[in-house]
């Protein structure tokens, strides 16, 4: 009987053609990456699987998911753990993963390389997220940090100093702008720690010594509201919120204050149910305990950047000492506790590929969305404090994640946003358009080596100067000499359909250039021409800058253009080099008194364009009520920049065209355009009939600018405009600016007079909530 021989199992006979069906699990990696560098150390000083299971444990506390443990354990020694057995061993998501934080711990090289100054933190923090493909490389690298600091701190071994201000500088931000709270408090303080001892260990003794007196009055303050909170059927969560030391010193250093100052030194938290409920719990508080105004925000109107969100309000409580509360719903809560991690939860894939296209999709998108809302706090977050309209609604659509079904322009539009971060060949870092090539790196480093760039290395390699350029390149521009006569542009760089330039500040730099060029053309042809026409009609001893004036111009160089491009003719440059009529040189004209003569009787002197008198001229009944004074029937305007109403001293300044403009007396433009043209500057009064006219029957109106300084409270702008319509005042515009603790309201009113005005503003002052009010 023969025997049959044993089948192999699929993986054997399939040689390197098919491999074992990754897998992912931490224990399964913590096994396989103990197996290749079991006893390899860190530079720390703590062993990597040591510090693998710590973060893992980290890790699995925010909820992260199996693809990101498993990645942990992976991640170094990277010559011992190469990137292509982890992917056959664990999938492509793990080696993604490993590859991503692999490449952000070498850019921590690179930082410490650049010596970066102030302007380059921002920049490398951004560089961080633009590096890491997937957010929950950045969470990982941002768990990491923290375990090695832990590290630190259990035995007593300092970190290196640039581990530490890197932290402070970098990472704790990053942790604040994803929203991990948690995560950014307790590397906020470990930083603080190693970085000043000394002021960590007296602030922290200085806290301990306070902590039962800090303690019971929390908790008596806790206990008052509980039952005021009760009694109004709101079920709350309270507890006391402690304060981090790195941030009470940063305070104490900020505004100069003692420890005792500190407003937020005994902190309440209640977490309720809804909305509502937050807004009614803010009454009772207010109800319970004197508010202190100025230091009342509501980030659930208006979210941080970062998606917190939240009601902030500071009392003074039993014995007169300051108590801060803030308000949450348990969402709001989880969201200020965990950020990306209380709403992300990838898909456990299980042992197996789930090979559903639909599920693929799902995860593409999330993942999308996520780079999205990175992108907007990282590129839009810094423009809020000017636009705190646009943001707050920017904040909501970003916390609200995007809708259903999005479609792929909109998708197109964030990639349009996006932006790169390349190298120089001295490590610093260059922010630049995606998409951007060697030539938009050239002008963002300096105009004049854009102008000479003639050939790039990327990363040691040459390149077509029309190669898009990727993250973390090292870019090195190959330069014409200067002055030898290559030094400019080609014209092929501003063709859109060869791809040389990208971005618009590069491509607003070469047209730039090819302007530059096209003027100093014109300038020498126009030149040329008025030196032709000067010498046909023999008036060389004329004067270019009195040629100038004759035509209208302030300068040679705009009239020598305006002569080439034809915009002034022949006969208009031949009329203005003769001599007018009546002028010494002119055919017919008197000949020029010797020097010292006296003008015969009758003569008549030459004049200057405005005479000035002492008289005004009676033009009662123009429609701006405004007399130039010596001159009849004169086109006259009201200036914007000061917006002069009666009875204001005025003055008039004669324009080209426009006739006369109306300023106030002490208006600043107007002090400026006479100190460049005093012969333009004229005398200007109101007219009697405007001064005597009843103010009540008044139809004329004059604009004016004012600016209201205001507080939050409901109801205020329609209390004010209440105001403004009982005083029979227009509003043409208005423009907010949010500042903190106040608001800027920028109006512009129709009024009758000065008085009118001035009666408007004192009422406005005494709305409730209107801090101050003048006139612009």
């Amino acid at each position: 009987m023969t025997t049959q021989p044993m089948q192999q199992p699929v993986a054997e006979r399939s040689g390197s053609q098919h491999s074992i069906e990754p897998v992912q699990s931490p224990m399964a990696a913590l096994a396989w990456a103990e197996a290749r560098a079991g006893d390899d150390v860190g530079r720390s000083g703590e062993g990597h699987l040591e510090h693998a299971r710590a973060t893992i444990e980290l890790l699995r506390s925010l909820g992260a998911d199996t693809a990101s443990q498993t990645a942990m354990a992976l991640i170094a020694p990277a010559e011992r753990l190469p990137l292509r057995e982890i992917e056959s061993h664990f999938g492509a998501e793990v080696a993604r993963l490993v590859d991503g934080m692999r490449r952000i711990q070498r850019l921590r090289e690179l930082h410490v390389q650049a010596e970066a100054g102030p302007g380059q933190t921002e920049t490398l923090r951004r560089m961080l997220l633009a590096m890491a493909t997937d957010i929950r490389v950045v969470v990982i690298r941002l768990a990491s940090r923290l375990r090695t600091l832990r590290y630190h701190a259990s035995t007593r071994n300092a970190p290196e100093a640039a581990i530490a201000r890197e932290t402070l500088d970098v990472l704790a931000p990053l942790a604040n702008r994803l929203g991990l709270w948690q995560m950014k408090w307790e590397l906020e303080d470990l930083a603080f720690r190693f970085l000043e001892p000394e002021a960590y260990r007296s602030l922290a003794r200085e806290l301990e010594q306070r902590r039962v007196e800090r303690e019971a009055f929390v908790e008596r303050a806790g206990a008052k509201l509980a039952r005021a909170l009760e009694a109004a059927g709101i079920a709350a969560e309270l507890s006391g919120r402690p304060k981090h030391i790195h941030s009470i010193y940063q305070k104490m250093q900020r505004k100069q204050r003692t420890l005792d100052e500190i407003s937020d030194l005994h902190a309440l938290r209640a977490i309720v149910g809804t909305v509502a409920q937050c807004y009614e719990a803010l009454d009772i508080v207010h109800g319970l305990w004197k508010q202190v105004p100025e230091e009342y925000d509501d980030y659930i109107a208006r979210p941080k950047p970062n998606g917190y969100r939240s009601l902030h309000t500071v009392v003074v409580a039993d014995g007169g000492r300051q108590l801060e509360v803030q308000i949450r719903t348990r969402e709001m809560h989880r969201h200020a506790e965990y950020g990306v991690a209380s709403h992300w939860q990838y898909k456990e894939r299980g042992s197996s590929a789930s090979g559903d296209p639909r599920v693929d999709a799902g995860d593409a998108e999330r993942i999308a969305w996520m780079r999205q809302l990175l992108a907007w706090q990282s590129e839009v977050g810094r423009s809020l404090d000017a636009t705190p309209k646009v943001g707050g609604e920017a904040g909501s659509a970003a916390a609200a994640g995007p809708p259903a079904g999005a479609s792929a322009a909109g998708a197109d539009a964030a990639h349009d946003s996006e932006r790169i971060y390349v190298l120089t060949p001295q490590a610093r870092v260059v922010e630049l358009p995606a998409g951007s090539t060697p030539i938009d790196f050239a002008y963002h480093v300096h105009t004049t080596l854009g102008h000479r760039c003639r050939g790039a290395r990327v990363d040691g390699h040459l390149v077509p100067l029309n190669t898009p350029l990727r993250n973390a390149q090292t870019v090195e521009i190959i330069a014409a000499r200067e002055g030898g006569g290559h030094d400019g542009p080609s014209r092929d760089w501003l063709n859109p359909q060869l791809g040389y330039v990208r971005s618009p500040r590069a491509r607003t730099k070469v047209r730039q250039w090819f302007n530059a060029l096209e003027h100093e053309r014109d300038v020498a042809a126009g030149r040329e021409r008025v030196e032709r026409v000067l010498q046909r009609e023999g008036r060389t001893a004329l004067s270019l800058e009195e040629l100038a004036r004759r035509l209208g111009f302030e300068a040679t160089g705009p009239m020598f253009v305006a002569v080439a491009r034809e915009e002034i003719g022949p006969r208009q440059l031949e009329d203005a080099v003769r001599p007018a009529p009546g002028t010494p040189g002119a055919a017919g004209a008197p000949a020029a008194l010797p020097a010292g003569a006296a003008a015969a009787p009758g003569a008549v002197e030459p004049t200057t364009l405005v005479t000035r008198t002492h008289r005004p001229s009676d033009t009662s009944g123009r429609g701006d009520g405004v007399l130039v004074v010596g001159i009849d029937s004169l086109m006259t305007q009201l200036a914007r920049c000061c917006r002069p109403i009666p009875p204001d001293p005025i003055a008039g300044f004669v324009t080209k065209g426009r006739g006369v403009s109306v300023h106030r007396e002490n208006c600043a433009s107007y002090a400026k355009l006479v100190a460049r043209a005093p012969e333009r500057g004229i005398e200007a009064t109101w007219s009697e009939a405007a001064l005597r006219e009843d103010g009540e029957a008044r139809t004329r109106r004059f604009a004016a600018d004012v600016e209201l300084l205001v507080g939050e409270r409901p109801a205020l702008l329609r209390d004010i405009t209440e105001v403004l319509a009982r005083e029979r005042v227009n509003v043409l515009a208005m423009q907010t600016l949010a500042r903190q603790p106040v608001t800027s309201l920028r109006l512009t009113v129709e009024v009758r007079d000065a008085a009118h005005l001035a009666r408007t503003l004192s009422a406005v002052s005494e709305v409730a909530g209107v801090v101050q009010v003048r006139r612009r």
